[in-house]
Protein backbone atom coordinates (compact mmCIF):
# COMPACT_ATOMS: atom_id res chain seq x y z
CA UNK A 1 0.00 0.00 0.00
CA UNK A 2 2.15 2.17 0.93
CA UNK A 3 4.98 2.02 -2.74
CA UNK A 4 1.35 2.54 -4.30
CA UNK A 5 0.74 5.49 -2.55
CA UNK A 6 4.33 6.91 -2.96
CA UNK A 7 3.90 6.42 -7.10
CA UNK A 8 4.25 9.52 -8.96
CA UNK A 9 1.36 10.23 -11.43
CA UNK A 10 2.72 9.00 -15.20
CA UNK A 11 3.70 12.88 -17.29
CA UNK A 12 0.60 13.30 -19.38
CA UNK A 13 -1.42 10.14 -17.65
CA UNK A 14 -4.78 12.77 -17.71
CA UNK A 15 -4.61 13.17 -21.53
CA UNK A 16 -2.99 9.80 -22.41
CA UNK A 17 -5.89 8.53 -24.23
CA UNK A 18 -6.85 11.83 -26.33
CA UNK A 19 -3.34 11.49 -28.33
CA UNK A 20 -1.87 8.00 -27.71
CA UNK A 21 2.26 7.72 -28.63
CA UNK A 22 3.58 4.80 -30.14
CA UNK A 23 7.10 5.86 -29.35
CA UNK A 24 8.02 5.65 -25.52
CA UNK A 25 10.55 7.16 -23.35
CA UNK A 26 11.93 6.23 -20.36
CA UNK A 27 14.52 7.71 -17.75
CA UNK A 28 15.87 5.83 -15.32
CA UNK A 29 17.58 6.69 -11.84
CA UNK A 30 19.22 4.16 -8.94
CA UNK A 31 16.42 4.67 -6.70
CA UNK A 32 15.39 6.41 -3.16
CA UNK A 33 13.13 5.54 -0.07
CA UNK A 34 9.86 6.37 -0.64
CA UNK A 35 9.92 7.82 3.36
CA UNK A 36 12.82 9.35 5.03
CA UNK A 37 12.06 7.08 8.93
CA UNK A 38 14.28 3.67 9.37
CA UNK A 39 11.03 1.68 7.49
CA UNK A 40 11.04 3.57 4.72
CA UNK A 41 15.28 3.05 4.13
CA UNK A 42 15.10 -0.06 5.24
CA UNK A 43 12.63 -1.11 2.79
CA UNK A 44 14.65 0.45 0.18
CA UNK A 45 18.20 -1.17 1.67
CA UNK A 46 16.74 -4.71 1.63
CA UNK A 47 15.92 -4.38 -2.74
CA UNK A 48 19.16 -2.79 -3.17
CA UNK A 49 21.54 -5.06 -1.57
CA UNK A 50 19.69 -7.95 -2.33
CA UNK A 51 20.16 -7.30 -6.06
CA UNK A 52 23.13 -9.85 -7.17
CA UNK A 53 24.51 -6.86 -9.42
CA UNK A 54 25.36 -4.79 -6.83
CA UNK A 55 26.27 -7.67 -4.11
CA UNK A 56 27.64 -10.17 -6.20
CA UNK A 57 27.86 -12.80 -3.73
CA UNK A 58 24.78 -13.75 -2.53
CA UNK A 59 25.30 -16.70 -0.19
CA UNK A 60 24.53 -17.67 2.98
CA UNK A 61 26.82 -15.34 4.90
CA UNK A 62 25.46 -12.15 2.87
CA UNK A 63 22.09 -12.74 4.15
CA UNK A 64 23.28 -13.31 7.87
CA UNK A 65 24.81 -10.20 7.51
CA UNK A 66 22.44 -8.16 5.26
CA UNK A 67 19.04 -9.09 7.75
CA UNK A 68 21.44 -9.73 10.95
CA UNK A 69 23.59 -7.00 11.00
CA UNK A 70 22.84 -4.00 8.06
CA UNK A 71 19.23 -4.06 8.20
CA UNK A 72 18.66 -3.79 12.06
CA UNK A 73 20.92 -0.80 12.06
CA UNK A 74 22.07 0.86 8.87
CA UNK A 75 18.75 2.40 8.20
CA UNK A 76 18.27 3.92 11.77
CA UNK A 77 21.39 5.78 10.97
CA UNK A 78 20.62 6.69 7.08
CA UNK A 79 17.24 7.92 7.89
CA UNK A 80 18.52 10.98 9.67
CA UNK A 81 21.13 11.88 6.49
CA UNK A 82 17.74 11.59 4.35
CA UNK A 83 16.01 13.82 6.54
CA UNK A 84 18.61 16.06 6.50
CA UNK A 85 18.52 16.40 2.40
CA UNK A 86 15.09 16.01 2.36
CA UNK A 87 11.94 17.55 0.08
CA UNK A 88 9.44 18.40 3.21
CA UNK A 89 7.12 20.33 0.63
CA UNK A 90 6.68 17.50 -1.90
CA UNK A 91 7.41 14.71 0.86
CA UNK A 92 10.36 12.87 -1.08
CA UNK A 93 13.86 12.78 -1.80
CA UNK A 94 15.76 15.59 -3.81
CA UNK A 95 16.66 12.77 -6.33
CA UNK A 96 12.96 11.99 -7.06
CA UNK A 97 11.96 15.44 -7.28
CA UNK A 98 14.91 16.20 -9.99
CA UNK A 99 14.07 13.37 -12.40
CA UNK A 100 10.71 13.97 -12.36
CA UNK A 101 11.86 17.28 -13.69
CA UNK A 102 14.20 16.39 -15.93
CA UNK A 103 11.48 14.39 -17.81
CA UNK A 104 8.85 16.92 -17.43
CA UNK A 105 11.25 19.20 -19.14
CA UNK A 106 12.67 17.08 -21.92
CA UNK A 107 8.92 15.83 -22.70
CA UNK A 108 8.01 19.59 -23.42
CA UNK A 109 11.16 19.76 -25.09
CA UNK A 110 10.05 16.91 -27.70
CA UNK A 111 6.84 18.33 -27.84
CA UNK A 112 8.16 21.82 -28.65
CA UNK A 113 9.71 20.41 -31.54
CA UNK A 114 7.07 17.98 -33.44
CA UNK A 115 8.29 14.92 -31.99
CA UNK A 116 5.63 12.60 -30.98
CA UNK A 117 7.15 10.80 -27.68
CA UNK A 118 5.56 10.18 -24.15
CA UNK A 119 8.04 10.65 -22.08
CA UNK A 120 7.69 8.94 -18.32
CA UNK A 121 10.22 8.02 -15.86
CA UNK A 122 11.57 5.81 -13.34
CA UNK A 123 13.65 4.17 -10.54
CA UNK A 124 15.40 1.27 -10.38
CA UNK A 125 14.75 0.24 -6.41
CA UNK A 126 11.65 1.65 -4.97
CA UNK A 127 8.71 4.08 -6.72
CA UNK A 128 8.03 4.69 -9.61
CA UNK A 129 8.94 1.37 -10.05
CA UNK A 130 10.03 0.20 -13.98
CA UNK A 131 7.39 -2.10 -14.26
CA UNK A 132 4.59 0.55 -13.21
CA UNK A 133 5.99 3.38 -15.93
CA UNK A 134 6.51 0.53 -18.62
CA UNK A 135 2.71 -0.61 -18.26
CA UNK A 136 1.58 3.03 -18.43
CA UNK A 137 3.67 3.99 -21.48
CA UNK A 138 2.16 0.89 -23.06
CA UNK A 139 -0.92 1.97 -21.99
CA UNK A 140 -0.90 5.53 -23.50
CA UNK A 141 0.24 3.25 -26.70
CA UNK A 142 3.82 3.35 -27.07
CA UNK A 143 4.58 -0.34 -29.30
CA UNK A 144 8.51 1.03 -28.81
CA UNK A 145 10.58 2.20 -25.92
CA UNK A 146 13.80 3.38 -25.18
CA UNK A 147 14.89 3.01 -22.13
CA UNK A 148 17.85 5.96 -21.22
CA UNK A 149 19.59 4.63 -17.57
CA UNK A 150 20.75 8.07 -16.59
CA UNK A 151 24.22 6.63 -15.64
CA UNK A 152 27.01 8.29 -17.83
CA UNK A 153 29.19 5.72 -16.93
CA UNK A 154 28.16 1.78 -17.25
CA UNK A 155 28.66 -0.64 -14.77
CA UNK A 156 26.79 -3.69 -14.09
CA UNK A 157 25.49 -2.46 -10.85
CA UNK A 158 23.98 0.34 -12.32
CA UNK A 159 23.47 0.39 -16.06
CA UNK A 160 23.33 -3.93 -16.55
CA UNK A 161 20.72 -3.86 -13.30
CA UNK A 162 18.33 -1.36 -15.41
CA UNK A 163 18.08 -4.02 -18.07
CA UNK A 164 17.66 -6.80 -16.32
CA UNK A 165 14.45 -5.67 -14.53
CA UNK A 166 13.34 -4.26 -17.95
CA UNK A 167 13.68 -7.67 -19.38
CA UNK A 168 12.41 -9.02 -16.40
CA UNK A 169 8.55 -7.16 -17.11
CA UNK A 170 9.05 -8.32 -20.30
CA UNK A 171 8.97 -11.84 -19.64
CA UNK A 172 5.91 -11.57 -17.86
CA UNK A 173 4.20 -9.94 -21.15
CA UNK A 174 1.89 -11.84 -23.80
CA UNK A 175 2.45 -8.54 -25.89
CA UNK A 176 5.76 -6.95 -25.59
CA UNK A 177 7.18 -3.38 -27.36
CA UNK A 178 10.26 -3.11 -28.69
CA UNK A 179 12.86 -2.10 -26.23
CA UNK A 180 16.14 0.00 -26.84
CA UNK A 181 18.43 0.17 -24.04
CA UNK A 182 20.42 3.52 -24.11
CA UNK A 183 24.07 3.15 -24.87
CA UNK A 184 26.49 4.97 -21.87
CA UNK A 185 27.45 8.49 -22.39
CA UNK A 186 30.54 8.78 -20.38
CA UNK A 187 32.54 10.07 -23.61
CA UNK A 188 30.03 12.28 -25.47
CA UNK A 189 31.37 15.10 -26.25
CA UNK A 190 27.66 17.01 -25.14
CA UNK A 191 28.11 15.55 -21.19
CA UNK A 192 31.72 17.17 -21.17
CA UNK A 193 31.00 20.34 -22.61
CA UNK A 194 28.17 19.84 -20.03
CA UNK A 195 30.11 19.25 -17.49
CA UNK A 196 33.05 21.80 -18.11
CA UNK A 197 29.87 24.82 -18.59
CA UNK A 198 28.52 23.49 -15.28
CA UNK A 199 32.00 23.75 -13.89
CA UNK A 200 32.85 26.91 -14.99
CA UNK A 201 29.83 28.70 -13.85
CA UNK A 202 29.90 27.13 -10.24
CA UNK A 203 33.37 28.20 -9.49
CA UNK A 204 32.25 31.64 -10.98
CA UNK A 205 29.86 31.94 -7.89
CA UNK A 206 32.54 31.12 -5.75
CA UNK A 207 34.14 33.34 -3.30
CA UNK A 208 37.72 31.52 -3.38
CA UNK A 209 39.16 30.20 -6.49
CA UNK A 210 39.89 26.26 -5.59
CA UNK A 211 43.51 24.62 -5.38
CA UNK A 212 42.65 21.47 -6.06
CA UNK A 213 39.16 19.84 -7.70
CA UNK A 214 38.14 16.45 -7.18
CA UNK A 215 36.44 15.00 -9.99
CA UNK A 216 34.55 11.98 -7.44
CA UNK A 217 32.88 9.11 -8.40
CA UNK A 218 31.13 6.28 -6.82
CA UNK A 219 32.96 3.60 -5.65
CA UNK A 220 32.84 -0.11 -6.45
CA UNK A 221 35.33 -3.16 -5.70
CA UNK A 222 38.36 -3.92 -7.30
CA UNK A 223 37.28 -7.78 -7.86
CA UNK A 224 34.53 -6.15 -10.13
CA UNK A 225 37.01 -4.27 -12.10
CA UNK A 226 39.00 -7.86 -12.47
CA UNK A 227 36.11 -9.51 -13.87
CA UNK A 228 35.56 -7.02 -16.43
CA UNK A 229 33.49 -4.51 -15.49
CA UNK A 230 34.26 -1.15 -17.73
CA UNK A 231 33.10 1.16 -14.78
CA UNK A 232 36.59 2.22 -14.03
CA UNK A 233 38.03 2.98 -17.74
CA UNK A 234 35.17 4.86 -18.12
CA UNK A 235 35.17 6.86 -15.38
CA UNK A 236 39.16 7.38 -15.96
CA UNK A 237 38.11 8.64 -19.67
CA UNK A 238 35.41 10.90 -18.37
CA UNK A 239 37.96 12.75 -16.07
CA UNK A 240 40.65 12.64 -18.84
CA UNK A 241 38.76 14.73 -21.50
CA UNK A 242 37.12 17.07 -19.09
CA UNK A 243 41.07 17.46 -17.80
CA UNK A 244 41.31 18.24 -21.72
CA UNK A 245 38.10 20.45 -21.77
CA UNK A 246 38.96 22.68 -19.43
CA UNK A 247 42.55 22.97 -19.68
CA UNK A 248 43.66 21.11 -16.28
CA UNK A 249 46.31 18.78 -15.69
CA UNK A 250 46.44 15.84 -12.79
CA UNK A 251 47.13 17.52 -9.91
CA UNK A 252 44.38 20.21 -10.54
CA UNK A 253 41.45 18.07 -11.29
CA UNK A 254 41.94 14.60 -9.34
CA UNK A 255 40.13 11.44 -10.10
CA UNK A 256 38.75 9.79 -6.63
CA UNK A 257 36.20 7.58 -5.63
CA UNK A 258 33.23 7.51 -2.94
CA UNK A 259 30.67 5.00 -1.09
CA UNK A 260 32.85 2.26 -0.45
CA UNK A 261 31.13 -0.38 1.71
CA UNK A 262 32.32 -3.42 3.58
CA UNK A 263 35.82 -4.75 4.25
CA UNK A 264 36.48 -5.69 0.48
CA UNK A 265 39.25 -2.99 -1.75
CA UNK A 266 37.48 -0.73 -3.53
CA UNK A 267 38.53 1.51 -6.21
CA UNK A 268 41.11 3.98 -5.06
CA UNK A 269 42.00 7.24 -4.56
CA UNK A 270 39.28 7.42 -1.99
CA UNK A 271 37.45 10.53 -1.93
CA UNK A 272 37.48 11.07 1.89
CA UNK A 273 40.60 9.80 2.22
CA UNK A 274 42.25 12.54 -0.34
CA UNK A 275 40.17 15.00 0.84
CA UNK A 276 41.88 14.76 4.46
CA UNK A 277 45.35 14.43 2.60
CA UNK A 278 44.94 17.60 0.59
CA UNK A 279 44.19 19.48 3.71
CA UNK A 280 46.71 17.94 5.56
CA UNK A 281 49.33 19.06 3.70
CA UNK A 282 47.69 22.59 3.50
CA UNK A 283 45.53 22.83 0.30
CA UNK A 284 43.25 25.89 2.33
CA UNK A 285 40.55 25.97 -0.72
CA UNK A 286 38.78 22.68 -2.66
CA UNK A 287 35.99 22.24 -4.89
CA UNK A 288 34.48 18.63 -5.64
CA UNK A 289 32.08 17.79 -8.77
CA UNK A 290 30.48 14.34 -8.99
CA UNK A 291 30.22 13.27 -12.78
CA UNK A 292 28.73 10.12 -12.28
CA UNK A 293 25.90 11.53 -10.96
CA UNK A 294 23.12 12.96 -13.13
CA UNK A 295 20.85 14.23 -10.17
CA UNK A 296 22.41 15.38 -6.41
CA UNK A 297 20.96 12.70 -4.22
CA UNK A 298 22.38 11.65 -0.74
CA UNK A 299 26.04 10.68 -1.88
CA UNK A 300 26.21 14.64 -3.29
CA UNK A 301 24.25 16.27 -0.86
CA UNK A 302 25.16 14.46 2.70
CA UNK A 303 28.19 12.80 1.97
CA UNK A 304 30.12 15.64 -0.20
CA UNK A 305 28.46 18.64 0.46
CA UNK A 306 28.44 17.69 4.41
CA UNK A 307 30.43 15.08 5.41
CA UNK A 308 33.35 15.85 3.58
CA UNK A 309 33.17 19.25 3.62
CA UNK A 310 34.01 18.59 7.84
CA UNK A 311 36.32 15.98 6.72
CA UNK A 312 38.36 18.59 4.77
CA UNK A 313 37.82 21.70 7.64
CA UNK A 314 38.71 19.10 10.57
CA UNK A 315 42.44 18.48 9.35
CA UNK A 316 43.24 22.11 8.39
CA UNK A 317 41.06 23.42 5.43
CA UNK A 318 39.25 26.42 4.61
CA UNK A 319 36.85 27.13 2.05
CA UNK A 320 34.92 23.83 0.14
CA UNK A 321 32.32 23.35 -2.31
CA UNK A 322 30.09 20.60 -3.42
CA UNK A 323 29.68 21.50 -7.34
CA UNK A 324 26.10 20.84 -8.15
CA UNK A 325 25.02 17.84 -10.65
CA UNK A 326 23.68 19.00 -13.78
CA UNK A 327 19.86 18.06 -13.15
CA UNK A 328 17.50 19.66 -14.70
CA UNK A 329 20.14 22.81 -15.75
CA UNK A 330 20.65 24.25 -19.21
CA UNK A 331 23.30 22.66 -20.01
CA UNK A 332 21.98 19.07 -18.54
CA UNK A 333 18.63 19.49 -20.20
CA UNK A 334 20.43 20.14 -23.69
CA UNK A 335 22.90 16.65 -22.70
CA UNK A 336 19.08 14.46 -22.18
CA UNK A 337 17.77 15.92 -25.13
CA UNK A 338 20.83 15.74 -27.30
CA UNK A 339 20.77 11.45 -25.99
CA UNK A 340 17.02 11.04 -26.30
CA UNK A 341 17.04 12.52 -30.45
CA UNK A 342 20.36 9.65 -30.50
CA UNK A 343 18.68 7.15 -29.08
CA UNK A 344 15.34 7.23 -31.29
CA UNK A 345 16.81 7.58 -34.46
CA UNK A 346 14.68 5.26 -37.01
CA UNK A 347 11.90 5.44 -34.61
CA UNK A 348 10.90 9.16 -34.94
Amino acid sequence: MLGAMNEASPIGAATAHASPATVGLLLVNLGTPDTADAAGVRRYLKEFLSDPRVIENQGLLWWLVLNGIILPIRPRIKAKDYQSIWNQERNESPLKTITRAQAEKLAATLAASGQPVAVDWAMRYGNPSIEARLADLMARGCERIVVLPLYPQYSAATTATVGDEVFRVLMRLRKQPAIRIAAPYYDDPVYIDALATSIKTELGKLAFAPEVILASFHGMPEAYIRKGDPYARHCIETTRLLRQRLGYDESKLMLTFQSRFGRAKWLEPYTDKTVEALAKRGVKNLAVVTPGFSADCLETLEEIAVENAEIFREHGGENFAAIPCLNDSVSGMLLLERLALRELQGWI
